[in-house]
């Protein structure tokens, strides 16, 4: 696990600890100590703690403008144990939303599980998104198969075209740009 590694290709675009409104601003994170572990597992130093013990992540772009934020994921998203959401919502998602951030780009392609407690966190969070959106990208199958059994799958756009995206070969304006379309046909 400690080989996984956020991805960087945008950093010459945007990096969340410079900054000023992002929940991480100043956070440096070590290129050599691997301090986090996931259940005794030792990560990559440059994947973001944001209060959860088994769910980290890193926000790879955000635009105050156009009111966009791609937020790549790693590890074991559990609500039931953790309480995962509550971390995730209060510490990076609630401080994005104060910044204007309506449209949340979740990147899954390294949740390796999820459990499911209460829909509170996620009803709250659609709740405050006014016209915007939640897309969740590349879920695993038995994970989006959760958010279905958990009933939080009304709160995330997923599944379809969504599932096996490739977003590394985009620019976060393209992504962004063919995303919104793509809500706006779901939505119409």
């Amino acid at each position: 696990m400690h080989t996984i590694e956020p991805f960087y290709s945008w950093r010459n675009l945007y990096i969340a600890s410079e900054d000023e409104k992002s929940p991480f601003f100043g956070r440096q994170n070590s290129e050599v100590y691997f301090e986090n572990t996931i259940y005794n597992y030792y990560i990559h130093p440059q994947w973001d703690y944001f209060g959860s013990q088994t769910l980290y992540l890193k926000v790879l772009f955000a635009d105050y403008e156009k009111h966009h934020a791609i937020i790549e994921l790693f590890g074991e998203w559990n609500d039931v144990l953790y309480n995962d959401i509550m971390f995730l919502y209060r510490n990076v998602i609630e401080p994005l939303l104060d910044e204007g951030i309506q449209y949340f780009v979740m990147i899954g392609d390294n949740i390796l599980d999820f459990h499911a407690d209460t829909d509170d966190y996620y009803a709250e969070w659609f709740d405050n998104l006014e016209d915007g959106w939640i897309v969740a990208l590349n879920f695993r199958d038995h994970v989006r198969k959760e958010f279905e059994t958990a009933n939080i799958d009304h709160f995330f756009a997923f599944g379809g075209q969504f599932d096996e995206f490739a977003w590394r070969k985009l620019s976060p304006d393209l992504l962004f740009s063919l995303l919104d379309d793509q809500m706006i046909k779901r939505l119409q």
